[in-house]
């Protein structure tokens, strides 16, 4: 199947026509082949969003929440579909692309198209001075949204659904590696009635689409989802530029267990936010740190639970750990295991690639805990962004804090305790743009998102994407 990119309103092969192939990581196998788009490709989507761009700008907030709504409805109603489509391109169980990654994507439009309606600036009158100062929020003109391929379609719209209810338009790039439901959202758009131009989705490699969009003169915005090597390239090429710039990075992420915890509940969560997604989330907690007096208890129990999970293709019911997106991820991944005892770590649980019957030449792993002596090991300072975590044990409190803050990233932590006054105390000095206390991943979209650190700049979510995708302007005037 060939993927076109979408322009216009319309399905376009790129210019140069240069294609790369797009692969099913569950079977390791091409199964079609997408755009790599050059900047000829980047500059007709330019100019089309350019062109949309006054219409656009200046449509009521009830249409642009009526079409953004309508998006949101085709998306659920079209779950199916994306779903299975994003099992096949990610590699991810179809049971959670059915569960988290559709319905969340259908949210984030909806949640927009209610959200720009609520979003109002300020006004403040110069008592004595017979002067009143309003803002207006205008929207940006051409911008660009970049998206990774751990949740497809889930970060794609989270980019997309604000920048266009702000009345934007949107140059974006999806992943090259997971790009088949952002083309399929191109057909829903124009199902939607969403005007031509205001929303056009170049496929291709970063080092030529994305740049061709990061370093292009006048597309005035970036927001950016990746990897933090990748994100400060982009603030070297668009910082000199004035871009505005929201960039969401990698995280090395702590999850402290404090003996007082709900042990069940517990244990059940951090099973949940060590591999959910084949551990290819930058929120899970790759770093476990448990307080000494239950250590022994909860490795034994933990590693029991990791062992029950089931590695299998995507598509069967009761898989819970699916295939990695690519061969090169896969073998990143597994490079990190290898160093295992270089790094003076022990492997309690996986560790292996696995053979699964009926898709043989498919990315799989093993769910891998490791044991390790100190912080300051590669495993525990680099972000490996796949099914492996590492467990340690901690005696106070100040200890563990300090071994959670030292890391380069900051991002999100979780925290277990029923102790309140500890609850405080740690949440106030966790160097971390979220924090989780007895809970993971519970998120209210209302909420800014993002991190500290090498975990990235700005925030997204809510209001705070609407201010992104914004540009306040002052007007004084003197009545008096």
């Amino acid at each position: 199947m060939n993927i076109k990119n979408y322009i216009n309103g319309k399905f376009v092969n790129p210019i140069q026509n240069q294609w790369i192939d797009n692969y099913n990581p569950s079977v390791g196998e091409v199964y079609g082949q997408i755009p790599n788009s050059t900047q000829e490709d980047v500059e007709k989507a330019y100019q089309s969003a350019k062109e949309a761009f006054p219409a656009w700008s200046n449509t009521t907030l009830a249409e642009r929440s009526k079409i953004l709504s309508n998006i949101a409805r085709l998306i659920e109603q079209k779950l199916a579909i994306l779903a299975e489509a994003e099992a096949k391109d990610n590699g991810k169980p179809l049971s959670l692309a059915k569960a988290i990654d559709i319905p969340r994507a259908s949210s984030n439009f909806q949640f927009f198209a209610d959200a720009i309606t609520q979003f109002s600036s300020e006004a403040h009158e110069s008592v004595g001075l017979g002067a009143m100062n309003f803002t207006l929020r205008q929207p940006i003109g051409v911008v660009g949204c970049i998206s990774p391929w751990n949740l497809p379609l889930y970060l794609f719209t989270w980019k997309i659904a604000p920048a266009i209810a702000a009345g934007n338009c949107v140059v974006a790039k999806p992943s090259e590696v997971t790009p088949m439901t952002a083309y399929l959202l191109g057909e829903i758009c124009n199902e939607a009635g969403l005007p031509k131009g205001v929303l056009n989705i170049v496929h291709g490699l970063g080092t030529t689409t994305g740049q061709a969009i990061v370093e292009h003169p006048n597309i005035k915005a970036i927001s950016f989802t990746g990897g933090t090597k990748t994100g400060a390239h982009i603030a070297r090429v668009a910082a000199p530029m004035f871009k505005k710039l929201s960039l969401e990075l990698g995280g090395k992420n702590p999850n402290i267990i404090f003996a007082d915890c709900n042990y069940e509940d517990m244990l059940a969560t951090t099973v949940r936010s060590s591999f959910a997604n084949q551990g290819q989330i930058c929120l899970c907690g790759s770093r476990i740190f448990v307080e000494q007096s239950i250590y022994e208890k909860f490795k034994k129990d933990f590693v029991q639970k990791v062992s029950e999970l089931k590695i299998g293709n995507p598509f069967e019911v009761d898989t819970n750990i699916g295939a990695l997106v690519s061969k090169q991820h896969l073998e990143k991944v597994k490079s990190y295991i290898d160093i295992v005892e270089q790094e003076g770590g022990k492997i309690l649980q996986g560790g292996n690639k696995v053979e699964v019957k009926g898709s043989e030449k498919g990315y799989y792993l093993q769910p891998t805990v490791i044991e390790v002596k100190s912080n300051q090991c590669k495993l525990n300072q680099e972000e490996i962004f796949g099914p492996v975590v590492t467990i340690m044990p901690f005696t106070s409190e100040e200890e563990v804090l300090a071994m959670a803050n030292d890391v380069t990233y900051g991002l999100s932590s979780t925290l277990w305790t029923n102790n309140l006054q500890r609850t405080m105390r740690m949440s106030k000095n966790l160097h971390t743009g979220i924090v989780w206390v007895n809970t993971w991943l519970l998120r209210d979209l209302r909420t800014p998102f993002g991190g500290q650190k090498a975990s990235g700049v700005g925030r997204e979510g809510g209001f705070e994407a609407l201010r992104f995708f914004t540009e306040p302007k002052n007007v004084c005037i003197k009545y008096e």
